[in-house]
């Protein structure tokens, strides 16, 4: 009996210890390992200097992490000429305070900003399995969901207005401008978060600012509908997070779903969109949190991008 049931317990008892080696990891570890990726973009008229754009996104912020906020406040020590926040700074109802304190070193550079869902609503629990069956079933959020029932209120005005009063313009289906310090001028163009249905891009549609020296696009979630709105309407680049790059992605494999109708090649990092004949630069960031009541991530650590926009050939 012994030698028939020598080996299966031997190997049972090591896919256990890896499995719990790999949730320890994913729980305790790669969450806190903060990164930055650097991406070169080329996408400024002939001759202009280049412009350093940092990304941040999906800072689903709690109370009390510690090393996020002090994370969050280092990257001011980038000197970016401008800040990009796609969003979902939230995940915590008291945790505004903590929020606007750790981007308060970046706020001192232009900036701007769109919501994602979890600005506006709390999170609840869901079965991680639950992203796998909508996206076989093709559904994603409001887009194919019942709308949810109950739903926590967070006090996305207070953020808004810490946000505004710092001096970053704010897109909610709205277009705005940044004057840099190098004196190139950035018109933005933004959508409130399509994941739960509240973009409006009638609201700003038509083509991106001629007179400005650049023109982006910004929005939380990279639904494809959007995608295409914004590379139709001549956008060089479009800016987006949203997807957590997969949040449990498998080595050498990637990531198995992105919450939203985006392919799972494009969830994060830079790629192109093609729509109505043209095409766009689109970057999505695996941002550098995740929902409280999920906490993990394997094979795909938080982050911030740093862009760097150089002229087009």
């Amino acid at each position: 009996m012994r030698a028939r049931y020598g080996i299966p317990l031997k190997a049972t008892a090591g896919v256990l210890a890896a499995g719990t080696a790999a949730l320890t990891y994913a729980v305790a570890i790669e969450p806190r390992a903060f990164r930055l990726r650097r991406v070169t973009v080329p996408v400024l008229p002939a001759g202009a200097p280049p412009l350093r754009l940092l990304q941040i996104s999906d800072i689903h912020m709690v109370c009390g992490q510690r090393k996020k906020q002090q994370w969050l406040r280092s990257l001011a020590g980038l000197r970016p000429d401008f800040v990009i926040n796609t969003g979902d700074n939230l995940s915590d109802t008291e945790a505004v305070p903590e929020v606007l304190d750790s981007l308060g070193p970046l706020m001192d550079f232009p900036g701007a900003y769109v919501f994602g869902s979890n600005d506006y609503y709390g999170p609840r629990f869901r079965n991680p399995a639950r992203y796998l069956v909508e996206k076989a079933q093709g559904r994603h959020g409001l887009n194919g969901n019942a709308p949810v029932k109950g739903a926590v209120h967070n006090p996305w005005e207070d953020l808004r207005d810490g946000f505004d009063s710092a001096g970053w313009v704010e897109l909610t289906n709205a277009r705005g401008r940044l004057k840099l310090a190098t004196g190139q001028e950035v018109a933005l163009t933004g959508l409130d978060d399509p994941h739960i249905k509240r973009d409006r891009y009638s609201q700003v549609a038509g083509g991106s600012d001629e007179g400005a020296d650049l023109s982006l696009a910004v929005v939380h979630a990279p639904y494809l509908r959007v995608l295409d709105a914004f590379t139709a309407d001549r956008y060089p680049l479009i800016l987006a997070g949203h997807t957590h790059g997969g949040q449990l992605c498998v080595p050498f494999y990637g990531a198995l779903v992105t919450n939203c109708d985006i392919d799972t090649d494009r969830v994060k990092g830079l790629s192109t969109h093609r729509a109505g004949g043209r095409t766009s630069y689109l970057h999505v960031s695996a941002g550098c949190g995740a929902n409280r009541y999920t906490p993990i991530r394997f094979a795909c650590p938080p982050e911030a991008t740093l862009l760097t926009l150089t002229p087009a050939s």
